[in-house]
């Protein structure tokens, strides 16, 4: 495996998912998969009113977009995700973005570059 491939992990609230899926396809970026999730992020939760009783929801419900990516889009997608999903606001997500070891098409069977 000659290039570098990153996997793009990207968690954000669920309202923002659609917008930064129309994003992705805007600029071609079409093969990714989503993932609800639950987490705890700085705001440490949030206080809530369920019948009549004060609750405090420790893990907020998320989605989680993964992306496996050739280096030479990693910027253009985290760029894309900061300006789709950035508002300023607690709770916005974060990205991160890994090194991927290998990467193989269980279908032809390639691996790393070619299998994405």
């Amino acid at each position: 495996m000659s290039e570098q491939i990153y996997k793009i992990e990207i968690t954000t609230k669920h309202n923002k998912v659609g917008i930064l899926r129309d994003a992705f396809f805007k600029e071609g970026i079409t093969g990714m998969t989503i993932i609800n999730v639950s987490g705890q992020g700085n705001q440490k939760g949030k206080v809530e009113i369920y019948r009549g009783s004060q609750i405090t929801a420790n893990l907020m419900p998320r989605i989680r977009v993964e992306i496996i990516a050739k280096a030479e889009d990693v910027e253009r997608i985290k760029d894309i995700a900061l300006k789709t999903l950035a508002s300023g606001q607690v709770g916005d997500g974060k990205i991160v973005i890994l090194p991927v070891a290998d990467v193989i098409r269980i279908r032809t069977g390639q691996n790393g570059y070619e299998a994405i």
